[in-house]
């Protein structure tokens, strides 16, 4: 007769964790009692889940979401590339202490320097925050520096040409853009100088720009891979939010906001904080939300790339919390109130 080899009691094992019998020997792999219907379902399990998938992706829900999410994707990745391009080059190749011999010594006239400084200076509103702590850091006046937090990736050239595109054959779109973006960047610098505490500002300056001995191009792609990585994820999040918001709202739902003029700018304002698109691609979103009106969606990318969830966030970790919460609930309300004076005069 063979000998049967028993485990020990307890499940001993030795040292390399493998159970041994009473005698010593290695105990033989026990099997689960169900073994049979786990190796079907591993076999069946799959192949339903990918027939329901294919199934599910022929709803026509399902083809408008995907068709609305790339187009929005394929036409905005373009400009984020050139944008994060152009911002990673102004980091590594412009020195810091160019900015703070350009502005005006007055803080007063330092304000909208700096905020028209963003029409030819382009960079994401990821970047901007820790060029703004950097430019403080620097000696400039924390207002010129917030004035260009908000302009620089509002109303750079790369944006304003993403809305010409986005918007063919409406010029009057972009310059209601550009007004009302410097108007909100200018006014927040200004009420910053009269209302503004210095309690409220707790900056942690980091080093950016150029380290001596270090290479310009490796810095450069560092800076580029970073913000274009960085920015890329918010594009897609933004494209899937803004076709879930397509298909799935009901139009009904939609015209209970879009009806109303104050309903429907307020809305789309909250809607740009909540979806934080780069601001190189916030415009072909807006051009997508066709059924609200011109001045709502003007609304949207003047305070999308001001104020949205990320931003408040950085600005946070970089100032604080008592700042975040009091400069973006400011930025908000003047932004709104901006686009909506410009948007009813030129739109």
């Amino acid at each position: 007769m063979p000998k049967t080899e028993h485990l020990a009691p307890h499940g001993e094992r030795d040292s390399d964790g493998v159970p041994r019998g009473t005698d010593g020997a290695v105990a033989a792999p026990s099997w689960p009692r169900h073994w049979p219907l786990l190796l079907l379902a591993a076999a069946v399990l799959p192949g339903v889940l990918l027939l329901a998938v294919g199934r599910w992706a022929d709803e026509p829900a399902v083809q408008a979401w995907r068709t609305v999410c790339l187009a929005v994707t394929v036409q905005a990745l373009p400009f984020l590339l050139l944008g994060t391009a152009l911002s990673g080059a102004i980091n590594a190749f412009v020195p810091a202490h160019v900015f703070n011999r350009l502005l005006p010594k007055r803080p007063a006239l330092a304000v909208p320097v700096a905020g028209a400084a963003g029409v030819v200076l382009p960079g994401c509103e990821c970047a901007s925050v820790p060029v703004a702590n950097s430019l403080i850091g620097r000696g400039v006046t924390p207002a010129a520096a917030f004035a260009f937090l908000l302009s620089a990736p509002a109303v750079n050239p790369i944006v304003l040409t993403a809305t010409a595109v986005a918007f063919p054959g409406s010029p009057e779109m972009v310059l209601a853009r550009l007004l009302a973006s410097l108007v909100t960047a200018v006014a927040m610098g200004w009420l910053w100088l009269a209302l503004g505490r210095t309690e409220w500002l707790k900056p942690a300056v980091p080093h950016t720009g150029h380290r001596p001995g270090h290479s310009r191009w490796d810095e450069f792609r560092r800076g580029f891979q970073h913000d274009f990585l960085h920015a890329g994820g918010f594009l897609v999040v933004g494209a899937m939010a803004a076709a879930t918001f397509n298909v799935a709202v009901p139009r009904s739902a939609l015209e209970t906001f879009a009806g109303s003029p104050w309903l429907s700018v307020l809305f789309l304002a909250g809607l740009a904080i909540v979806l934080a698109v780069c601001s190189e691609a916030d415009a072909f979103v807006a051009a997508s939300l066709t059924g609200f009106s011109p001045v709502a969606r003007l609304t949207f990318m003047v305070v999308g790339p001001m104020v949205d969830v990320k931003l408040i966030a950085l600005q946070a970790g970089t100032f604080g919390r008592a700042f975040a919460i009091r400069f973006s609930a400011a930025t908000t309300v003047v932004a709104i109130l901006a686009a909506v004076l410009i948007g009813a005069v030129l739109l």
